[in-house]
């Protein structure tokens, strides 16, 4: 049986769903994710915006999404800022146990934080993915502009034509690279701008959500 729905999980204060374009699912479907265990583990993770110890990793109990938890990950300019401080960025290097006989896909990705930015000034995520050996490198950023003082939600998206599968019998580490930036623009010289995607306390989830396929021969 085929489903064209992905559940969100772990530690998000609600339920989030995704759902294929209409038009994408009358070519094609998401297939039932593997009912056994998924396990994802952390090989690396290096970065100015994920220090040693200040980012987690959860799979949720479906096995149709993970979750990547930060609690130290803060761009900022302006004020007393370091001056290397407008960009941090966080490469983290997974190991996916994943069921013999499936591939899997990343097809959508929520991010979520908080940002003050005066008039003037923008923000700047961004978030690249690609398997360990492949050359196929997916992209999506989001950009926020001053005069801005609240959370913020960006969601990329992955029509299931254009989603790139791991390969099938073969384990592979799958690379998520994320950066924050902050420019000052024209707002008033000594003002500080920010952007986090930790909240206030201490913790905020990025979910990935996966989509799932037989392999050939299965």
């Amino acid at each position: 049986m085929s489903r064209g729905l992905l559940l969100s999980g772990g530690a998000l204060a609600a339920l989030l769903t995704a759902t294929l374009p209409a038009h994408a699912t009358q070519s094609a479907s998401f297939d039932d994710p593997p009912t056994d265990k998924v396990v994802i583990k952390v090989a690396t993770v290096n970065g100015s915006g994920c220090p040693l110890g200040t980012a987690a990793v959860a799979v949720s109990a479906d096995n149709t999404a993970f979750t990547v938890t930060y609690s130290d990950y803060l761009a900022k300019v302006g004020g007393n800022a370091d001056p290397t401080a407008f960009r941090k960025n966080c490469q983290l290097n997974l190991i996916v146990h994943v069921p013999g006989g499936f591939t899997y896909g990343i097809a959508s990705a929520d991010y979520r934080g908080f940002a003050s930015l005066q008039r003037g000034a923008t923000g700047m995520q961004k978030a690249s993915y690609y398997f360990q050996g492949s050359s196929n490198t997916t992209s999506k950023t989001h950009t926020f502009s001053g005069l801005y003082n609240d959370n913020w939600q960006a969601t990329d998206e992955t029509e299931y034509a254009q989603i790139v599968w791991s390969p099938c019998g073969v384990e592979r580490n799958f690379n998520i690279n994320t950066e924050l930036r902050v420019s000052a623009g024209t707002s008033t010289p000594g003002s500080s701008s920010f952007m986090t995607m930790d909240s206030t306390d201490g913790d905020i989830s990025t979910t990935y959500h996966l989509a799932w396929k037989e392999c050939p021969g299965k």
